[in-house]
């Protein structure tokens, strides 16, 4: 009789499994500076699949995400399920409403849980590490008074990367991941995006009063007071820029937009692109 029963638990546990209902529960774990994401398998796999599911609730929306499309994630035959909160092991979630890959070896994909508990639903790393799945938060906290109003999501910077809540940068080739430099350590940025370097590694944003402007490789910065003669529409801002600001390079090679000292100084707009 017990062999029997232990016969039929294995034949129970086989089925599950070839159904698909395997699950696992992950911890996120805290982000390490300058670690790498970009790693291989050893068998050309790509390790995840990224399935369309049904919503519970309405999903969390991201700057640049006008679909509501709702994902479910396997590592493996594994359905991956996130307990974002430790102490709270009741919230457990298993819906993503980005579920983006960062690098080509798709061993690394930038995903967004499809909640709306807080300001805005967190995002995370989910990557291949020493052919095991890890789970990497990509948060920080702030007390920013406009925060509010910031903290917008994913934003694509087209071919570049991806832009999480003016707090880090992600490269879209290799899951490269860089912390953006706050101008005061305890508030993210207080101001929106609103443009790029010609070489991509230098950000723009707009805050009330000036421009702060971010090399994320180096996390060297420079804030631009604006002039008295700033356009208050943005679209005419931006033309009004390319007319008298350029991307100039400091003795480090480092690119910021600054105001022209030469009227006659031809700008390329490709400069602005």
């Amino acid at each position: 009789m017990k062999t029997c029963f232990c016969a039929l638990f294995i034949l129970t546990v086989l089925i599950g499994c070839r159904n698909g209902k395997t699950e696992k529960i992950y911890l996120p774990r805290n982000l390490t500076v300058g670690e790498d994401f970009n790693t291989y398998t050893k068998d050309n796999n790509i390790p995840f699949t990224v399935l369309k599911a049904i919503a519970t609730e309405k999903p969390a929306k991201s700057a640049d995400q006008e679909s509501v499309n709702v994902y479910s994630i396997k590592f493996r035959d594994t359905t991956i399920r996130i307990q974002p909160n430790e102490a709270d092991k009741d919230m457990v979630v298993d819906k993503f409403a980005v579920a983006q890959f960062v690098n080509t070896q798709k061993t690394c994909l930038l995903v967004q849980l499809s909640d709306n508990t807080g300001l805005i639903a967190p995002f995370y790393l989910l990557t291949l590490k020493n052919n095991q799945l890890e789970v990497v938060k990509l948060y920080r906290a702030s007390t920013g008074k406009q925060d509010k109003e910031v903290t917008k999501g994913m934003f694509s910077l087209g071919n570049s990367g991806y832009l999480i809540n003016n707090d880090y940068f992600i490269t879209n080739v290799n899951a490269k991941v860089y912390t953006i430099k706050r101008q005061k350590p305890d508030e993210r940025i207080q101001g929106e995006f609103f443009l790029k370097s010609a070489d991509k590694q230098t950000l723009v944003f707009l805050l009330t009063d000036s421009f702060y402007e971010v090399h994320y490789p180096s996390g060297e910065t420079f804030t631009l007071p604006f002039p008295a003669a700033l356009p208050n529409n943005k679209s005419a801002l931006y033309s009004w820029i390319q007319t008298n600001f350029s991307w100039q390079k400091n003795n480090k090679g480092i690119s910021f937009l600054m105001e022209n000292k030469d009227n006659d100084r031809i700008v390329d707009i490709k400069e602005f692109k």
